[in-house]
């Protein structure tokens, strides 16, 4: 049975390292524009997108900077999770994460994955 949703969590295992995060970003401001409700769950490397200042090392042209990327998508009312035990083995507390990012397990993508979200992984 096909279950239909407004819902889409994108999941990103990347960091600054790489030019998927942008692209990841990027993808996930496109499904709000479409008109989804869309989260997105941070793990491993992921987890340094959202440390305050760690977003501003990547940028992909022609895309825009993951900065902007970020800024906007939870402006525009995304929800960022962060992976509990990713951002602990990296020594960073809820004060070094940018703000609006939530620290949760994947408890919290799993909720939105049972009530029929699609998914993306990065």
């Amino acid at each position: 049975m096909q279950s239909q949703s407004d819902k889409l969590v994108v999941l990103i295992t990347k960091g600054i390292e790489s030019e998927v995060s942008s692209v990841a970003f990027t993808i996930a401001n496109g499904g709000i524009t479409a008109g989804l409700k869309v989260s997105v769950f941070l793990t491993s490397t992921g987890i340094d997108l959202v440390r305050k200042g760690g977003q501003r090392m990547t940028h992909v042209p022609p895309l825009d900077p993951l900065s902007s990327l970020i800024e906007t998508f939870l402006a525009r009312g995304g929800t960022i999770w962060a992976c509990p035990p990713c951002v602990t083995a990296r020594g960073y507390t809820e004060a070094d994460m940018l703000d609006g990012v939530i620290i949760a397990g994947a408890s919290a993508m799993h909720a939105e994955i049972k009530e029929g979200a699609a998914t993306l992984s990065f």
